[in-house]
């Protein structure tokens, strides 16, 4: 979540006379996270989510992102809905950007999560996981091998200003990446970007996933490994062995990993690192001065991809009887 494009107070009360929500009382923006626009809004009725869908997100790939949320919501996984215009539309204009109203969920984000916690993160994934069948509405993941590509070529002849010798050593991780990526694993609709910031708890409950706007079709275990990325390293780059045991083991307690899921793990965590580390560095060269948003180091990224490169079986995660 971020806010790239500002709006008026005015614009917005015209805006809100397309739903039933009741008054305006107040708005701020959401100044985590990099993709869209994002406000906090009070009314007389409900708090509610305002999101702008900025450049980055085609208007195209909406109804899968709103349609999923609805269907997940239906499956009874614990995630924000989409709330109907007046017409019943779920999209609307505002400030020249497409735009949506989100419910609000209760819960908040945990900045220092223990092994409890991602028990609970992987029995959520594998729940999301199982949700997701039946949603007719597909989206490749742009962000996938093919994708990895098109942004390191965006950043390549800059990417030593951030750490000298990061050419010469992306270049062949690519290439092996896409030589040995797996084909033929369960797949079905993942979240592709289940951070911290992205699951919501109450106390040491789970209360629900949130941001949707990565989801797509791909690998099912590709996801696993971006959690282990997301959740089970600490500040200082240590990956814990507790907190990935724990979040395996929930995930396996809901969706048990086949074998070659458990053998693909370690090149997938690899994958998803690389991932988030080319996010991370063509943002970190090109988000504009006074942008209401936080960059994230790149080099966090490149330190766990470094890390994966010597797991030489899943065990080494935490998954002991793997």
């Amino acid at each position: 979540m971020a806010v790239y494009t500002d709006i008026t107070e005015d614009d917005l009360r015209n805006f809100l006379t397309q739903y039933d929500v009741g008054e305006l009382t107040s708005y701020k923006g959401i100044a985590e996270g990099v993709e869209n626009s994002n406000f906090l809004l009070h009314t007389t009725k409900d708090p509610l989510i305002l999101t702008l869908y900025e450049k980055r997100v085609e208007k195209s790939d909406l109804p899968f992102f709103l349609g999923l949320m609805q269907h997940l919501s239906a499956k009874g996984l614990s995630c924000p809905l989409p709330l109907p215009r007046k017409d019943s539309a779920l999209l609307g204009e505002l400030s020249g950007r497409p735009a949506a109203l989100i419910s609000f969920l209760e819960g908040m984000w945990l900045r220092k999560p223990e092994a409890k916690h991602c028990r609970e993160v992987g029995k959520a994934l594998a729940a999301m996981h199982l949700a997701g069948e039946g949603f007719e509405i597909k989206r490749p993941n742009a962000l996938s091998v093919e994708g990895w590509k098109v942004l390191w070529d965006k950043s390549e002849e800059r990417a030593d200003e951030v750490e000298k010798g990061l050419k010469a050593e992306i270049a062949p991780e690519l290439e092996y990446l896409a030589a040995n990526w797996p084909a033929d694993l369960p797949a079905g609709v993942i979240h592709a970007d289940l951070f911290q910031d992205n699951v919501f708890f109450l106390g040491d409950a789970l209360s629900g996933l949130i941001d949707f706007y990565f989801a797509c079709n791909d690998l099912l275990a590709y996801d696993v490994s971006i959690c282990l990325n997301a959740w089970c390293f600490e500040k200082d780059g240590a990956y814990n062995v507790t907190k990935g045991k724990a979040l395996l083991e929930g995930y396996q307690s809901v969706r048990p990993l086949s074998k070659d899921e458990l053998e693909a793990l370690p090149l997938l965590a690899r994958g998803s690192a690389l991932r988030f580390f080319l996010t991370r560095l063509y943002d970190w060269l090109t988000t504009p001065a006074g942008a209401l948003v936080v960059k994230k180091d790149p080099m966090e990224y490149l330190r766990k991809l470094r890390f994966h490169r010597t797991i030489g079986n899943v065990a080494e995660y935490g998954l002991a009887d793997a």
